[in-house]
């Protein structure tokens, strides 16, 4: 359990984050925590509540908001997924997403540098208010929220970092256990990195590159090697996101032996959206970097020991 101290800085950065999203004219939004039908994907479980689902993410209302006629949103959230617990992982954790039609995923990274270096130059004016003493952070290096970050694709990772080509982590589903052994803790050091250009059999629900069909709009944010955030470009093509659907959903039907339902009224919905881009950041790992802290269990007010 936070004591006083965690706290104040907990509601600083959720006061920094929604200034920040307010200053630049977005609409705050909340969507239902529980849905009959959630997105399909093969490498997420939900969890059941009452024969519905605990949301994975709040991307599939926000979208609907999109298609609605919204331009700018964003939500914090809380998000469940089964089965995720570990020194960067809950089962329940808190989400910070937010969309822009009309845009793509450049727009998004240049809001992620914007977003770090706010948070980080307005932690201080908290001091002023005598809401927690930053000097119990002087420990930590904010150098590196501040400075421009680096772009590199996921192919390049590979040819750095990796001790397999990415093409052969693919035919051999290695390719997150490469990435998580050997990309990620490599990634982020000094500077945020942006990690771009996934493969597109690796990016559901992002648009294809229109200069390489072999890769998807898609990215990653990483600092000190954990990945803070997953943003793209969105695929609004409702047929080609059905196919994909079906693909995942044949997966989870393998992989977890149960059958997730298409949904259908997003597909519809997506019919009225053209371009756009939107983004899942994790608020509970950003916490973790600005206050030095090895686990996420240590940043959230409760913890699932401080419950039993």
């Amino acid at each position: 359990m936070l004591d006083l101290h965690g706290l104040h800085i907990r509601a600083a950065l959720l006061r920094l984050l929604r200034e920040f999203f307010f200053e630049r004219g977005f609409l705050e939004v909340d969507t239902p925590v529980r849905q009959p039908v959630i997105i399909p994907e093969q490498y997420i479980e939900p969890i059941t509540a009452e024969g519905q689902f605990l949301q994975t993410s709040p991307e599939l209302c926000m979208k609907r908001i999109l298609a609605a006629g919204a331009d700018t949103i964003f939500q914090i959230c809380p998000c469940f997924r089964k089965g995720e617990r570990g020194r960067r992982h809950l089962e329940e954790f808190t989400m910070l997403e937010w969309y822009r039609r009309g845009e793509d995923y450049c727009s998004l990274m240049a809001d992620c540098e914007d977003l770090l270096r706010f948070v980080v130059l307005g932690l201080p004016a908290f001091e002023a208010e005598k809401k927690f003493e930053t000097r119990r952070l002087a420990h930590i290096d904010f150098s590196k929220f501040l400075e421009p970050a680096e772009h590199i694709t996921v192919e390049e990772a590979f040819n750095r970092f990796s001790p397999v080509p990415m093409a052969r982590a693919l035919e051999q589903d290695l390719f997150d256990e490469i990435v998580v052994e050997h990309i990620e803790p490599k990634l982020g050091i000094g500077k945020p990195t942006f990690l771009t250009d996934y493969p597109v059999q690796l990016a559901s629900l992002a648009k294809v590159s229109a200069d390489n069909p072999q890769v998807a709009e898609r990215f990653e944010l990483y600092i000190d090697g954990i990945e803070l955030a997953n943003g793209f470009t969105e695929l609004t093509d409702a047929d080609e996101q059905r196919t994909r659907f079906l693909a995942e959903q044949a997966a989870i039907k393998n992989d977890q032996g149960r059958q997730q339902e298409i949904p259908e009224r997003f597909l519809n919905d997506l019919n009225q959206l053209a371009d756009a881009a939107g983004i899942a950041f994790g608020l509970d790992r950003l916490l973790m970097l600005l206050t030095g802290s090895d686990t996420i269990q240590s940043v959230v007010t409760f913890a699932p020991d401080d419950m039993i």
